[in-house]
């Protein structure tokens, strides 16, 4: 069949597009709507926008829609941007035909774990709402599809991903969208030191929480070192050239802490102590003006043998002695442990700072 059509129901929302509902089979909205997951190419470009397929989720699904009795009343929503012609009939009602003579047009919006499991049970006769919302353009459906679901129990991390490809967002998401896009850049550009080490839907064996360093990202753009590199030619990848750069030094000061550990194992590959590193990292380059690993290495390597990432405890002062694993991703946690390597950074480049003046004092002596 290169058209259907179906008998539908006209809902009057916004003025720039066009919203309906109708009844169909797996089968039938299968032929007319593609499941497009999330992935990314070989440059890190992203693809697609749906989660990842969850098969203990979808077995659940399949195994209550085989019982006679199963009702499903949750639409699924399906997004065209061509290749659909709606005819008002009356009283709200409408004819919708679908043209699939030149591909599958329409893209499953929200419902996929639904729709997958119903077309597993091999069910002909059981009938889903799908409801329709036809888009002006591709954009303008990825930005419909991250509005709509954003209010809905997705992984934030999915959302977070695709923000970067989607534009008129809300100004709240503006941050949040170019610390998305930098993150992704560092998990994918050949010179990162994160390159493959960061979670993200289209890297799910990645170690570090994407959300992590887009926190340490949306800081620094705020408040810190890159709210200047932002501004100049290039600065985008000024940006992850800085924050690779640190992460480098971090893996040459704590190598035994970073390699082969999960944030379960070291801290410092945890959430807290990506967190608390970065505001290190943001003393390091705005006052020490640290820009290459090396520079950064320099002053880190006073932690070695203060730190508590892996085993041991953690001496905070005033009494605050806790288990090496005993720090979360919490505010207050990673307040208190930015705090502390700050100070015993600020304390170790004080120290050297006296030992010069010394030096150069006696020089002038001499003299």
């Amino acid at each position: 069949m290169k058209k259907l059509v179906f008998s539908a129901a006209y809902a009057q929302q916004s003025a720039d597009h066009s919203v309906l509902t109708f009844a169909a089979t797996a089968n039938q909205v299968l032929s007319f709507a593609k499941i497009e997951r999330i992935t990314r190419n070989e440059s890190g470009e992203i693809a697609g926008f749906q989660r990842p397929k969850v098969a203990s989720h979808i077995r659940e699904i399949k195994d209550y829609l085989e019982k006679p009795d199963a009702v499903l009343p949750n639409a699924i929503v399906v997004a065209f941007t061509d290749n659909v012609d709606v005819t008002d009939v009356k009283d709200g009602t409408c004819k919708i035909s679908i043209d699939t003579s030149g591909g599958i047009p329409g893209l499953v919006v929200d419902g996929q774990q639904r729709l997958s499991a119903l077309s597993q049970t091999g069910r002909d006769d059981f009938q889903i709402f799908v409801s329709a919302l036809i888009c002006r353009n591709e954009d303008e459906l990825r930005r419909q599809f991250v509005l709509i679901n954003n209010t809905k129990p997705l992984p934030k991390s999915l959302i977070y991903e695709l923000l970067p490809t989607v534009d008129g967002l809300p100004d709240r998401m503006q941050s949040r969208s170019l610390a998305a896009e930098l993150t992704a850049k560092l998990n994918h550009v050949s010179y990162s030191s994160l390159k493959g080490l960061i979670y993200q839907h289209t890297n799910p064996t990645g170690i570090i929480r994407d959300t992590a360093i887009q926190k340490v990202m949306m800081s620094s753009l705020t408040d810190g070192i890159m709210r200047e590199l932002i501004r100049e030619p290039g600065g985008k990848q000024k940006c992850v050239k800085i924050t690779s750069e640190f992460y480098k030094a971090v893996q040459m000061v704590f190598p035994q802490d970073w390699w082969g550990h999960t944030p379960k194992t070291s801290r410092l590959v945890h959430g807290a102590g990506i967190q608390a590193m970065g505001y290190v990292m943001e003393g390091l380059a705005v006052l020490e003006g640290a820009r290459t690993w090396a520079q950064f290495a320099e002053h880190l390597g006073c932690l070695r043998g203060r730190t508590a990432w892996t085993s041991g405890s953690w001496d905070f002062g005033d009494g605050d002695v806790r288990h090496w694993k005993a720090i979360n991703v919490t505010g207050r946690d990673i307040m208190t442990l930015t705090k502390y390597l700050n100070t015993e950074v600020s304390m170790n480049l004080r120290a050297k700072r006296q030992e010069q003046f010394q030096l150069d004092l006696a020089s002038s002596s001499a003299v």
